[in-house]
Order: structure tokens, then sequence, then C-alpha cells
């Protein structure tokens, strides 16, 4: 079994770490890049489970769904457009 190309590249870069970090750090080294993977991999998993559960705001934000339940649009309006129409409807019911 023959090495070739970029092969070499990596057998050339493991001397060299070796030399400079001596084999009792690489095991640390590791170590701390795998941790750092692990930290990586789970802050996507949140961000994907962020954009999840901010995709239904109706479901988490209590003005939102009473704007829904009076058959107010919330798409496109930020919180204080939909509170301002949420008042107009009800003072529109009372008069």
């Amino acid at each position: 079994m023959a090495v070739y190309g970029w092969e070499w590249i990596v057998v050339i870069l493991i001397i060299v770490a070796i030399f400079l970090w001596g084999p009792k750090k690489l095991p640390e080294i590791a170590r701390a890049i795998g941790q750092a993977k692990k930290e990586f991999e789970k802050a996507i998993r949140e961000g994907t489970n962020l954009e999840r559960t901010t995709g239904t705001p109706e479901l988490d934000d209590p003005l939102v769904s009473t704007a829904k339940k009076l058959g107010i649009a919330t798409e496109g309006k930020t919180k204080e457009q939909i509170s301002q129409e949420i008042i107009e409807k009800a003072q529109g019911r009372k008069e």
C-alpha cells in the first residue's frame, strides 16, 4: 500500500504537530477540538429549533393569538400595529 499526494501532507502535518507540541500535548489538543465541534453542533441544533419555534408566533405570543381570534391579519405588522388594531376593533364593538 503506497502513500500518494495529499496523504503525504497529512503524515507531514502529524509529524510537525508532534515536534511542535509533543506527544503528551496532542491528546489535549484533540480533546479541545472535539469539544469545540460538539458545542458548535449543539449551537446549530438550538438555532434550528429556535427557527422552528419562532415560525409560529401565534403559539408563543398572546398578542398575536388574540389578533388571530379577532380576525386581524398579523403578517408583516409590528406588535404596536397589532395592538392598535385590537384596540380599534374593541372600541368599534363598544359603540
